[in-house]
């Protein structure tokens, strides 16, 4: 399926994942977690983005940030790309160390924050990585030693953290550990790494009403919160990123106007999709190209294996007609 356009703008909350190419590890020794965990507080700080919560595992990590100025794409573009430049020299590789595309949800705050704080924090435990949540809270590579005060980093507002438990620190900090201690019971919990209908929506027997009155509720991949709250970030980006609901993926889509477009045109659908170079197939494909890729932000590589050429091409169909993707 084809990858939506990431929601980047500033203010937003978003939870970071990235993980190494082909599952293999993105640290090796102590040295390497010190160094990720440096820079990230550097780029923190460099690009007015805010921390909250955050855990860096063998081979992923997990960040719960809210974008400053420059938006996401700059604070884990400055990140990864210096973290990994160190990695390969000082361990002689060559090649990517991470995913070329990192996963992020927009996050709705109320009710999520404390359940993404919690979840992120938990994960050295439920890896194995600690033993008991006593250990969690002096183990190095989560935020959550920092959020009990047992580590300080400037770069992670601990502050704004503990403000959900109460005024006094002592206090608040016991509040916290005691709701990290009754989340760690609930083991994985996927719906908070992407969007969700049946949660969206309140569940599956709202789904099925929703669907019985014919009301459609707004849902994405990209998005972790209610339909509501769906609705209110689509509607704040461009009109193209809008109403992408389970009904049909932009694959779906994309094919359905293809066939359409081809019977319109009276231009065989082998055609197009064997590469022919004739005229009329070559109009037609950077038509659809230009749809496809403004209209229904599909990738390159997608519109490429609809229409029967390279995603080369399409960049170059796009780059010729001046629109920026």
């Amino acid at each position: 399926m084809p990858r939506g356009a990431r929601l980047d703008y500033p203010g937003t909350l978003h939870h970071v994942m990235v993980r190494g190419m082909e599952g293999n590890c993105i640290v090796s020794d102590d040295d390497d977690r010190k160094f990720f965990v440096t820079r990230m507080g550097v780029v923190a700080a460099a690009t007015g983005t805010t921390v909250y919560a955050w855990s860096l595992m063998s081979n992923h990590a997990h960040i719960l940030l809210k974008s400053g100025p420059e938006g996401i794409s700059s604070f884990m573009s400055k990140l990864l790309t210096g973290y990994a430049i160190r990695y390969n020299n000082r361990h002689k590789r060559h090649g990517h160390l991470f995913q070329n595309r990192y996963k992020s949800i927009v996050c709705e705050e109320e009710p999520y924050f404390l359940k993404l704080v919690s979840y992120i924090h938990l994960n050295p435990l439920r890896a194995g990585l600690v033993g008991t949540l006593a250990e969690l809270q002096l183990y190095p590579w989560s935020g959550h030693a920092a959020v009990m005060g047992r580590i300080r980093y400037e770069w992670q507002d601990r502050d704004y953290v503990l403000g959900y438990f109460g005024n006094r620190e002592s206090t608040a900090r016991k509040s916290y550990a005691d709701f990290v201690a009754t989340e760690s019971g609930l083991g994985r919990q996927p719906e908070l790494t992407g969007g969700d209908l049946v949660r969206s929506a309140g569940g599956w027997s709202e789904v099925k009403s929703l669907r019985k009155r014919q009301q459609k509720q707004f849902n994405d991949e990209r998005i972790l919160g209610s339909g509501e709250f769906v609705r209110g970030i689509l509607d704040d980006v461009e009109e193209s990123a809008k109403e992408k609901l389970p009904a049909a993926s932009t694959e779906i889509e994309g094919e359905k106007r293809l066939k359409q477009a081809c019977e319109e045109s009276g231009i065989a659908l082998n055609a197009i999709q064997s590469g022919s170079r004739v005229q009329e197939c070559s109009a037609l494909r950077k038509r659809l190209a230009l749809d496809f890729v403004h209209e229904l932000g599909m990738s390159y590589a997608g519109v490429a294996r609809l229409l029967g050429v390279s995603p080369g091409a399409v960049h170059q169909i796009i780059k010729r007609n001046g629109l920026k993707i």
